[in-house]
Parts: structure tokens; C-alpha cells; sequence
């Protein structure tokens, strides 16, 4: 059957489906994220040992030996190399990684410019480790230290007698090592004086190196600090005493003391200065470009600082999600209780969430906004307002569906029109006449899409038109400059804009059931659970994270994707797709109002792709109308039934019995009471 008859028929029937996510439970929906930026969760974060930050990455070490690591991922620095065990300590630089394993050797990853990650050989014997901003140093179990990558500035020329050392720190263009007799070697760029120790050089225990600045411990607690000092980095508070280690970010540092306090200076525009309360209970700290970490003594990590990329990003418990988007450089996902959470860049607030944060059953991202949808039909937009793209029009109800991917606004109401606000000036907001029969809505770089009931798309703004033959779409998605279409045999068209391969959809172009798309990538989900992604790949954006397996959404941000996944892959694999004990595969969530006149709220979940439709029966069992609602993805969704039979005329008052029926078997009935 064609998807054109069945949305038709839903539609004039007064049956309007609408997706709300495409989870498969409420507490079995976690959020895989890869590109240019990832995430790690609070409850992986609650074992850490060691800490350690990167330029605009963050990396902590699990009592089990796991590295994590989150925030900028743009050249990979943030995409730990397997096995990933075994390590003892880890350090970040400007834009690459390295983690020290247990059998004394060195892993590095990320950036690799200047061959910062190639441990030269014979990688063995390594009991320290630390990054620099575009070179990496190793310290041996003899004393001696191994220097490599950028060596212009001479940070990877260790002068002689290497020997005797028993620490390493690593500056942006310098270098520091601590030897045992409690002096420090410093070499490479100098010309801020952050080479020259001061006398007495003697008495060190622990040295940090910041961009242009050094810090070193005394073994009476008390801090020394050379080099640069423009916004006092290098003015240690009163008292100076009382510390047992020591870090440096650009141009700030941060010191430990013996009660658990850190004190921090320096510069602080972007608040790496301010401790978050309580201030107690550290047993370690580190200090990255602009943002900093402190480990406390229960294991947990407190961070602050700048957070534009999401360095200082720590999600709550990463599960009950039901629905995920992505922006230009920020990501949302929704909750099951109805929250939207949002992290990543937030330069133009995208990732405040407006009070009350509830009720939600949809949201997306645009390049500096975000939408939610509540349930009542109401759209909130929060974030960049400059072209208007967060003023939705009055009256703002009825709605039921959104969509964003650039500097304006979409939202489809309940009759099937479309509302179009923020930046029109390539028409994107001028919705072609007749604005009617759209079921599916998408907003590309300077575009619009819209899938009609009859399964053509409509397109207007900045972009060409739909290849032959238009029809049998189900679903859309909008890119900066290009397009895709899911026809109903599981098939993608794409089109536009192709210098990235973004149309070229990889082979075999089948089983496809949703597709995602932003800036110059796309991803498309598969029957079985996979991922495929294609397009743009320079921040690693469509190289799916393994195991590549049980997903049941998918969504794309400027650089980076994001997939919701089932959590638990043991109940799927004894149960079934979506199969987890006790629950049904198809089911009626909840009706309201009941009873009701002249319409009910249908709320239901799939767990399977597939044709759905609704039966209603009367008391004497008698069916009275079966509703096509077509091809359903797995997820949430809601509908309304105005208590119409299948011709169209009105059901006089009584007790009616709603059932759903499709791929995945019939839901239990629920009693529904008209009064008219």
C-alpha cells in the first residue's frame, strides 16, 4: 500500500500521528555522540583516580584502568585508542592525548601535526607522561626523558646529562623536568622568561607547566611561579603555604592545599578562577586552557571554567531518553519525564533550557537556537534571536512537530499547515501555496521542506527541485545545501549540494526507516539497528562508533552525530527488537481526556517499524472503524481521535474499546467514554 493512502486517510479521519522520539522504553534510551565533540556521564565519572585537561578536552582515569574523555573532539583527541585498559596516568596537550599504561608504555592520540603521537621506539619502560601543546614527553624508569614531536622552539631537545630525573610537566612551546636531587631543567621557548628558574632552585617537589607560565611546589608547601604574569598567574595568594600540588592553564593556576581547598589566580573572564561551593574534599586538580577539573576524595569530579565545547560537560545519568537533535555545535536530547537536556556550545544561551523544563516531547537544534515542542501543542524557543528565529508567530498552540537546522524557525500545526519565522532572506519562510496536507516538516542552511499527505515533497528557499518521480516519500531531512527523501520501499534519494559525497548514498541503498542530515553529512538508520553514515568526515562525524548495533533514532549536528540506543542489548537479543520483559511491543500508553467530547489524545509506543492501525470497537464488539496510520517508526507517539466512525460520521455517546494492531502484534484494549 502506498503512504500516500494512508496519511490521507489518517488525516481526514481527524487522526494526526505524531512522533515523539523514537526510544524503546523509558529507561533503556542512552545517547551515543561522535565528531567534533563527545560527552562522558556522571555516573562513569563516579570511580575516577586521576584527572587531567587538554586545551578543550577533558580526561579522568577510572579505578579500573579506563580512560574518559570528553569535550572538543575535532581531531580526535578525545577518541581513546582500543584496548582501553591497563592505563595508570594520562595527560592532555593542546589537541592530542596520552595515556601510560601499566607495562610502561605509551599510547597518544588526536592531533598529529607535528608527530606528537608517534612514540618513538623502544616504547617501553615509561613511569610518566605529559603533552604539551604540540610535543609530548616520557619519562623512563632510569631517569631519563624521551622528547618528541614540534621541536622549533628546541621543547624536545633535553639537555645534558639527561639523568636523574623523576618528573616531567610540559609547557605550550617549553619543557620542565624535576630531578631527584629537587632542582628544574627547563628548555625550549623562552620568551616570556618561563625558562628561567628562580634561585634558589633547589627544594622542588612537583613542577606544571601553563602556556607561559611555570609553577613549581617547594617541599615547605609553599609555590614559586615564573614567566609570563599579565594577568597575575604567577601572584600567589596569601598565605603561601600549605600546598601539595600544583597546575597551570593559560594564564591562570590553581593550587591544592592540605585541607582539600583549592585556591585558583590569574585570569578569569571565564570563571576558571571560581571554585565551585562546596570548596572541599579535593585530593586533585587540573588546569586545562580555560576551564579546569578537581578530583574529590569520593571519587567524583567538580568542574567550571569555560565550557563552549563541552569540556565541562557532565550529564546526568545517561538514560530515559526518548528523543535526540542536534544543532550547529550543541545537542539535545529528551527525557522521558518530559525534560530536555542540552549540552555543548552556549555562546547565545542554546543550551538554557527555559523554566519550567518539562513537558517537552520534541525538540531540535538550529545553528545558535534550539526548539522545544511541549505536549500541549505550544513551541518554546530559546538561544540566538537575531533574525527573529525565536519569536514564534501567535497563536502559538495546535502545533505538532518543529524543525530548525539554520537561522529559522519551522512548525507544522495539527491541520496540516505549515508556520515558517527567523531569516527569510532566500524565501525559506515563505511557505509555497497551497500551505495544506503537509505531514512532515525539514529546514535546511537557507530552505525548507515539506512531505505532503499524497507522499511528494515541497521545497522552497535556496534550493532545486525534487528528482523525478516525486512520490512515495515517508520521510525528510535538510542538510546546509542538500537533501534526502525516504521512499517506502526503504530507499534514499538525496540531492544538491554533493562536493562531499553528501548525495551519493553508499551501497545497497535499502532497509533504510529514518534519515538525519545537517551541514554536509548524513546518517541513515537501518531495519536491523545500523548505522550508515556518509558525507562530510573530517571530525570523524560518520565514523559510527562500534558496536554499531540496536539503534533506534538518529540525528546530526554541524560536526558531530548523535544516535539513541538501547542500553541493554542482553534483553533485546532474548527478546527480541525492542523486547524487554514484561513489556509489549505495541501498547496504548494513556487517553485524555476520558471520557471526552469531542476528541481524545491517543498516546502510544512501537517497537518495531512498521504499518500500524487503529481499531475501535463498541460494547457488543462490534467494530466501528479501522484507521491505516501507515508506516510507524519504533518510539512514542500520540494521535487524536475525534470519535468518528470510518465514514466519517459522528459516534453517538457510549463506551467505546481502542486497540492497536501491526508488525509487532496487537495492544491490550482501552476503554474509551464519549459524551456528547
Amino acid at each position: 500500500m502506498k503512504r500516500s493512502g494512508s496519511i490521507q486517510g489518517l488525516m481526514c479521519l481527524g487522526l494526526f500521528v505524531l512522533s515523539t522520539g523514537a526510544a524503546l522504553g523509558q529507561s533503556v534510551g542512552s545517547i551515543v555522540v561522535w565528531g567534533d565533540r563527545v560527552f562522558a556521564e556522571q555516573s562513569a565519572l563516579d570511580s575516577l583516580v586521576a584527572v587531567a585537561a587538554g586545551n578543550d578536552h577533558s580526561l579522568g582515569l577510572t579505578s579500573d584502568g579506563k580512560i574518559l574523555a570528553w569535550g572538543d573532539n575535532d581531531v580526535g583527541e578525545c577518541d581513546v585508542p582500543a584496548p582501553n585498559g591497563g592505563f595508570v596516568a594520562v595527560d592532555g596537550g593542546r589537541n592530542h592525548s596520552l595515556g601510560l599504561k601499566s607495562d610502561g608504555r605509551i599510547v597518544a592520540w588526536g592531533g598529529d601535526l607535528y608527530i606528537m603521537c608517534l612514540v618513538p621506539e623502544p616504547n617501553e619502560g615509561f613511569v610518566a607522561v605529559a603533552a604539551g601543546g604540540r610535543h609530548s614527553l616520557g619519562l623512563k624508569s632510569g631517569g631519563t626523558i624521551v622528547a618528541w614531536g614540534d621541536n622549533n622552539d628546541g621543547q624536545c631537545s633535553v639537555p645534558e646529562p639527561n639523568e636523574g630525573f623523576v618528573a616531567v610537566a610540559a609547557g605550550e612551546w617549553h619543557s620542565l623536568g624535576l630531578k631527584s636531587n629537587g632542582t628544574i631543567v627547563s628548555w625550549g621557548r623562552n620568551d616570556c622568561g618561563q625558562c628561567d628558574v628562580p634561585e634558589p632552585n633547589e627544594g622542588f617537589v612537583a613542577v606544571t607547566g601553563g602556556v607561559y607560565h611555570n609553577l613549581g611546589l617547594k617541599t615547605d608547601g609553599t609555590i614559586v611561579a615564573w614567566g609570563k604574569n599579565d594577568y597575575g598567574q604567577c601572584d600567589i595568594p596569601a598565605p603561601n603555604e600549605g600546598f601539595v600540588a600544583v597546575t597551570g592553564g593559560d594564564r591562570h593556576s590553581l593550587g591544592l592545599k592540605t585541607d582539600g581547598t583549592i585556591v585558583a589566580w590569574g585570569y578569569n573572564n571565564y570563571g576558571q578562577c571560581d571554585v565551585p561551593e562546596p570548596n572541599e574534599g579535593f585530593v586533585a586538580v587540573a588546569g586545562g586552557y580555560k576551564h579546569n577539573l578537581g578530583l574529590k576524595t569520593d571519587g567524583t569530579i567538580v568542574t567550571w571554567g569555560d565550557n563552549d565545547i563541552g569540556q565541562c560537560m557532565i550529564p546526568a545519568l545517561n538514560e530515559g531518553f526518548v528523543a535526540v537533535a542536534g544543532g550547529e555545535d550543541h545537542s539535545l536530547g529528551v527525557k522521558s519525564d518530559g525534560k530536555i537536556v542540552v549540552w555543548g556550545d552556549n555562546d547565545y544561551g542554546q543550551c538554557d533550557v527555559p523554566v519550567p523544563n518539562n513537558g517537552f516531547v520534541a525538540a531540535d537544534g538550529g545553528v545558535r537556537h534550539s526548539l522545544g515542542l511541549k505536549f500541549n501543542g505550544r513551541i518554546v524557543a530559546w538561544g540566538d534571536n537575531t533574525y527573529g528565529q525565536c519569536d514564534v508567530p501567535e497563536p502559538n498552540d495546535d502545533f505538532v512537530t518543529l524543525a530548525s537546522t539554520g537561522w529559522h524557525s519551522l512548525g507544522l500545526k495539527s491541520d496540516g499547515t505549515i508556520v515558517a519565522w527567523g531569516s527569510n532572506g532566500s524565501g525559506q519562510c515563505d511557505v509555497p501555496a497551497p500551505n495544506e496536507d503537509f505531514v512532515v516538516i525539514a529546514g535546511g542552511g537557507a530552505y525548507s521542506l515539506g512531505l505532503k499527505s499524497d507522499g511528494t515533497i515541497v521545497t522552497w528557499g535556496n534550493t532545486g527541485g525534487v528528482p523525478a518521480p516525486n512520490e512515495d516519500f515517508v520521510a525528510i531531512a535538510a542538510g546546509g545545501s542538500h537533501c534526502l527523501g525516504l521512499k517506502t520501499d526503504g530507499t534514499i534519494v538525496a540531492w544538491g549540494y554533493n562536493f562531499y559525497g553528501q548525495c551519493d548514498v553508499p551501497a545497497p541503498n535499502e532497509g533504510f526507516v529514518a534519515v538525519a542530515a545537517h551541514g554536509w553529512h548524513n546518517l541513515g538508520l537501518k531495519s536491523d539497528g545500523t548505522i550508515v553514515a556518509w558525507g562530510y568526515n573530517y571530525n570523524r562525524e560518520c565514523n559510527v562508533p562500534e558496536p554499531n548495533e540496536y539503534f533506534v533514532e538518529v540525528a546530526a549536528g554541524g560536526w558531530h552525530s548523535l544516535g539513541l540506543r538501547i542500553s541493554s542489548t542482553t534483553d533485546v537479543e532474548e527478546h527480541g527488537p525492542g523486547g524487554l520483559p514484561g513489556a509489549a511491543m505495541i501498547e496504548i500508553l494513556s487517553l485524555s481526556p476520558n471520557p471526552f467530547n469531542p476528541s481524545t489524545e491517543v498516546y502510544f509506543e512501537t517497537r518495531l517499524f512498521g504499518q500500524v492501525s487503529l481499531e475501535v470497537y463498541d460494547v457488543s464488539g462490534r467494530r466501528v472503524s479501522t484507521i491505516d496510520l501507515g508506516y510507524v517508526g519504533p518510539g512514542r507517539h500520540r494521535a487524536q481521535w475525534d470519535g468518528r466512525d470510518g465514514s466519517g460520521i459522528n459516534l453517538v455517546s457510549g463506551v467505546y474499546f481502542l486497540s492497536l494492531h501491526g508488525i509487532a502484534g496487537d495492544s491490550r484494549s482501552v476503554k474509551a467514554v464519549l459524551v456528547r
